[in-house]
């Protein structure tokens, strides 16, 4: 099977404006406002997604889809905020279980109607089973037995409580796959061409699942450098391929001070690659370099630690991937950054969306766990090179 990304971009529109009922739903029942935060399709192995949901505790209900769509769909809120959310149900603690059914049948509907009316076809739902579920246990049987999955996820976040949720979409084979190969996906929707999956974004659905075990296994090798050069041990705690509107990573970064660096790709694929530190993780890896102590937690000499355990980190992600690609990738030399996160990230989306309006992200947290830091690393790849190398990394 043939994936076509334009393709890929008309369902991921969909999931976000299903996201926006759902949100609308919801706060007409809840009296709170609601928002979609991002919304995003991942292609990962069982594993990944094992690791992703690892140490999460959720309630919520999950339903199974039959018709215009096959599959399941499950809302899923922390359980942390369980009582926020009670608090504005009817009945509240006492009728936990029937309240939190209600508002997963009530959103799940909302998020579903508009792939029906896009499909032109009716999709049927079970009925909502409540689950209280622990790590991926929140996902449906059988989600992490294949060797890669499609996972629409839309997070929403509640403006004027600490209540946010998620809501995962796996769709199955059929109708899916005849939207994804670009064939029922109009040009006008999928953002470009959309000709039956011919197009130069068509790739093999293995190559995606290939691609996102490279990225697993590069975030690896960033996490040994890190080890490496600093003396700690260092794990990596998320590794997955995220198809997302270029337009919401700098949400996903957010408005907290970072540091870090920010490296240009050349080759097959080109594209960036940013390392970001929150501010006190890089302050605390770059003490752990430098051999004496300085005055200035992120001065001259811990940007230069910074810039070097950059350039060892980023070499461990592109030469794995240069390696099965059968393509040459080189990086600019590092460009310190010390901003907004969000801020960071914006010149690096502005110069990718000239040329288009959705990106494959590999975002990987590497925790050090010695001193309690964590990075975040965005690799934002040019879709249609990307596209060309995993076309080739198929052909026998």
């Amino acid at each position: 099977m043939r994936v076509d990304v334009r393709a890929l971009g008309a369902c991921n529109r969909l999931a976000e404006q299903g996201a926006k009922q759902a949100a609308g739903a919801l706060s007409d029942l809840t009296g709170t406002d609601l928002a979609v935060e991002v919304t995003g399709a991942s292609v990962a192995s069982g594993e990944d997604l094992a690791e992703s949901f690892a140490g999460r505790e959720s309630i919520g209900v999950s339903v199974g889809l039959r018709g215009g769509l096959d599959g399941e769909a499950v809302l899923a809120f922390d359980a942390a905020n369980a009582d926020a959310l009670l608090s504005l149900l009817p009945g509240g603690q006492s009728m936990k279980r029937s309240a939190v059914t209600e508002v997963g049948n009530i959103a799940l509907g909302g998020f579903l109607d508009g792939w029906a009316n896009y499909l032109g076809k009716a999709i049927d739902m079970s009925p909502p089973r409540y689950f209280e579920a622990d790590g991926a246990a929140v996902l449906p049987d059988g989600a992490l037995a294949g060797d890669g999955v499609f996972l629409f996820e839309s997070r929403l976040d509640a403006t004027t409580t600490d209540l946010d949720f998620s809501i995962y979409m796996l769709p199955d084979s059929g109708p899916f796959r005849d939207l994804i190969v670009g064939k029922t996906a109009p040009a006008a929707a999928a953002g470009g061409e959309a000709n039956g999956g011919t197009s130069s974004t068509a790739v093999p659905y293995e190559s995606l699942s290939t691609f996102s075990s490279l990225a697993k296994k590069g975030s690896a090798n960033a996490a040994d450098n890190i080890a490496m050069m600093t003396g700690l041990e260092t794990s990596v705690d998320v590794s997955r391929l995220r198809f997302v509107p270029l337009a919401d990573v700098p949400a996903e970064v957010g408005d907290e001070p970072h540091a870090g660096t920010v490296f240009e790709l050349q080759g097959e694929p080109s594209g960036y690659l940013a390392i970001l530190f929150e501010e006190s993780s890089a302050a605390a890896v770059a003490d752990a370099m430098l051999p004496m102590e300085t005055d200035e937690p992120l001065g001259e000499m811990a940007q230069n630690a910074l810039c070097e355990l950059g350039n060892v980190m980023t070499s461990g992600f592109i030469d794995g991937w240069a390696n099965v690609l059968g393509t040459s990738i080189t990086h600019s030399p590092p460009e310190f950054v010390h901003d907004i996160g969000a801020s960071t990230i914006s010149p690096l989306v502005a110069k990718l969306s000239e040329r288009q309006d959705y990106g494959f992200v590999i975002d990987t947290a590497i925790e050090t766990e010695g001193i309690q830091a964590r990075c975040d690393v965005y690799a934002l790849p040019d879709e249609r090179e990307l596209a060309r190398a995993l076309d080739r990394l198929s052909e026998p």
